[in-house]
């Protein structure tokens, strides 16, 4: 008979699989082509994981060395899905918005994501190995950045003429319900002293994410709804604050130029 983490794993890859199926028949790659790339990714990630799950287990270095690498692709692929839906969300008014905004939205969550490493470390971690403690550090980092970015997106849904029924919502709504499970038990993790106790609350892990998973079927199964536009307030917002950046830019450009050219002629 099959385990509860065998059939709990089991249960990931195949709603996985229906997940990627309902993107390519919606046609998502257009909206989120990212986003359908992470997928794709972590299907093939798990789906391999779990045909080698019985190598893995006598082979453990190799195991923490494969999932090291599997950790940064994941996250650099995360931070990109939410560069990526920040910059869908902002649709409506990307044709207004100067050439260099894509790159300041990236920067900015970045900048939010190198804050949050900086407290996503607990006294536990110290106790793990090198390698294994990046990972965990990593995982901590993506969860409390997921939560963050879902957080942000459905508090100001409003402003951003946003609902439940648009994808970049949906997309956000699933990765904060794994996050914030995921974060809640991996901290009760590093109390946990007996491996059945441990075992126990990966099981919660792994089946809310399955939840998430199955929330993204029922939602992409679903039409898109049309996207609305911003209200005029939040467009002047948006658009006062491009034009102070690109002001303050052509400020400090002809201010270079003018040192430059005092330097020529003393």
């Amino acid at each position: 008979m099959m385990s509860l983490d065998n059939t709990l794993w089991l249960a990931g890859i195949v709603t996985e699989a229906v997940v990627i199926a309902l993107l390519i028949y919606r046609r998502m790659w257009r909206l989120l082509p990212l986003f359908c790339v992470y997928c794709a990714w972590d299907l093939l990630s798990n789906a391999v994981s779990f045909g080698c799950a019985h190598y893995f287990a006598t082979h453990f270095s190799l195991y923490i060395k494969t999932y090291l690498i599997q950790t940064i692709i994941d996250a650099a692929l995360q931070f990109g899905v939410l560069v990526e839906l920040s910059w869908s969300v902002l649709r409506p008014v990307r044709s207004a918005l100067p050439r260099y905004a894509f790159v300041a939205v990236g920067l900015l969550i970045l900048a939010i994501g190198l804050a949050t490493w900086q407290f996503a470390s607990f006294a536990e971690l110290a106790q793990l190995g090198a390698n294994f403690r990046f990972i965990v550090h990593v995982q901590y980092t993506e969860a409390i950045l997921r939560i963050l970015f879902f957080l942000g997106l459905a508090g100001c849904s409003q402003l951003l003429s946003i609902g439940w029924r648009d994808r970049e919502l949906q997309v956000a709504t699933g990765l904060g319900i794994y996050s914030l499970v995921s974060l809640g038990i991996a901290m009760l993790q590093t109390h946990q002293t007996t491996g059945t106790q441990y075992g126990h609350l990966n099981q919660f892990i792994v089946a809310s994410y399955v939840i998430s998973l199955l929330y993204w079927v029922f939602s992409f199964a679903q039409k898109q709804a049309e996207r609305r536009e911003f209200t005029p307030q939040m467009q002047n917002m948006l658009l006062a604050v491009a034009g102070v950046a690109r002001a303050d830019r052509m400020a400090l450009a002809r201010s270079n130029s003018e040192d430059g050219q005092s330097r020529r002629n003393p």
